[in-house]
C-alpha cells in the first residue's frame, strides 16, 4: 500500500483547510478569465466590474470544469492553454458572458479548485472525518495504514488487526476499511472494506461493498454573487452521518472478510497459462484499465513474486500500485487487484485461451 501521510498530518491538514477555504455561487458572467499574466487567473467581479476578491490562480479540477461546463473539448483547452493563453481567455470569457446560470467557486488559499453546478452539495473533508474517526477508533487496536490528502480526494485507510487469516500458511491478510471523499467533484464520499496483506503491505479496495452519498442538493441561491458559508448549510444529513457510522462499524464485518480470503484461495489455485505470460499480462491488463506503461511494472511484480496465479497477478497489481507517483492512481489500482481477483471464471478461462 502506498505511503501517504500520518493519521495527525491528516486531521491538522484538514482542520486549516476548513477555515481558508471560501465558496461562492455566481453567475458565470460575473466571472473573468485574466491572461495578462504569466499564468492565467480568475477574477470574480461585481456588478460595477470590480474584483469581489483578489484574482485567483486556477486549479487543474477547475480548468477541467470550465473546459466541460463550455463545451470546448478538452484535448483544445489543454493547447490553448499552454500555447496560447490569450486565445483561451477570449473563448472563455465569450461563453462565459453568455451564459445565465448559476455556478458554484469553490476556492482555497488563492486557488480555484473547483468549478461545480450551484446544486452540488458540499460534504467537506472536515465533516468526514469528524463522523468516521470516533467510530474507527471503536476497533481495537486499530492502525491507520495510510492516508492522504490530494488536489483531489481525501483517504483514510485503517485496519483491524484482531482480524486477520491466512490465505495460504504464511501469507496473512487483515481486515480493515478505506473511506474517501472528494470536496472537487470528482466522486462521492465512500466507505469500503479493504484487505491488508502483511507479506509486502498491500492493500486491496473491495470496490463491490461501497457505501455512498453523492454531493447533489438543491440550488442554494438567487444572487449574482453569494458567500456559500458553513451556516447556510441544511442539517439534513445528520441521518447520512449516522449511517457513515454504522457502515464504517460494519465496514471490517467478519463475514464479508471470510468471504474475500475463500475467494482468494479459490484465486490461487487458478493457474495462468504460462506459454506467454507477458501476452496473459497484456490482455488482463487492457480488460480492466491498466495501462502499456503500468503493464510493466506489473509484470515485473509478477515474475518477481513467482506465483503465476489469478491470485498472484492480483496481487502483482496492488503490489505495483505501491510504485505509481499519484497516490489517487495507486488506489485505483488497489480497486483493479480486486475487480481481477473476482473476474468471472468464463473471463480468466478466455483470457488464458487468447494467451496461448
Amino acid at each position: 500500500m502506498k505511503k501517504g501521510i500520518s493519521i495527525n498530518e491528516l486531521a491538522a491538514e484538514i482542520s486549516r483547510q476548513k477555515d481558508a477555504m471560501a465558496d461562492y455561487v455566481i453567475a458565470p458572467s460575473r466571472l473573468l478569465m485574466d491572461t495578462l499574466t504569466d499564468t492565467p487567473k480568475l477574477r470574480v467581479l461585481d456588478e460595477e466590474g470590480n474584483d469581489r476578491i483578489n484574482p485567483l490562480d486556477i486549479g487543474v479540477y477547475a480548468h477541467r470544469q470550465i473546459a466541460g461546463y463550455l463545451n470546448i473539448p478538452q484535448a483544445y483547452y489543454d493547447l490553448m492553454l499552454d500555447k496560447n493563453p490569450d486565445l483561451l481567455g477570449i473563448n472563455v470569457n465569450d461563453w462565459l458572458y453568455r451564459t445565465e446560470d448559476r455556478r458554484l467557486l469553490r476556492t482555497l488559499d488563492g486557488e480555484a479548485r473547483a468549478f461545480l453546478s450551484d446544486r452540488y452539495k458540499r460534504i467537506d473533508n472536515y465533516d468526514i472525518a469528524q463522523a468516521t474517526l470516533p467510530a474507527i477508533l471503536e476497533i481495537p487496536n486499530v492502525e491507520f495504514v495510510s492516508c492522504n490528502l490530494t488536489p483531489g480526494k481525501m483517504y483514510i485507510k485503517a485496519i483491524n488487526p484482531r482480524l486477520m487469516d491466512d490465505v495460504v500458511p504464511g501469507d496473512t491478510v487483515q481486515a480493515g476499511i478505506i473511506i474517501s471523499n472528494s470536496e472537487v467533484g470528482l466522486g462521492a464520499v465512500n466507505i469500503q472494506p479493504l484487505i491488508y496483506r502483511l507479506v509486502c503491505e498491500n492493500g486491496m479496495v473491495i470496490n463491490d461493498a461501497v457505501t455512498r452519498k453523492t454531493h447533489l442538493g438543491p440550488t442554494i441561491s438567487d444572487e449574482n454573487i453569494f458567500l456559500y458559508s458553513k451556516e447556510t448549510v441544511e442539517a439534513d444529513d445528520k441521518a447520512f452521518i449516522l449511517k457513515i457510522q454504522d457502515t464504517v462499524r460494519a465496514a471490517v464485518d467478519e463475514a464479508k472478510f471470510r468471504t474475500v480470503v475463500g475467494q482468494m484461495r479459490e484465486a490461487k489455485e487458478a493457474q495462468m497459462n504460462t506459454a506467454n505470460v507477458p501476452e496473459f499480462v497484456r490482455l488482463a491488463s487492457r480488460s480492466f484499465g491498466i495501462t502499456e506503461n503500468e503493464e510493466k511494472g506489473v509484470l515485473q511484480h509478477l515474475i518477481e513474486g513467482k506465483d503465476l496465479s489469478l491470485y498472484g497477478l492480483s496481487n502483482a497489481v496492488t503490489r505495483f500500485s505501491q510504485d505509481v507517483e499519484s497516490y489517487d492512481r495507486a488506489t485505483d489500482l488497489e480497486g483493479i487487484g480486486y475487480k481481477i481477483l473476482t473476474m468471472p471464471k468464463k473471463q480468466w478461462n478466455r483470457i488464458n485461451s487468447m494467451a496461448a
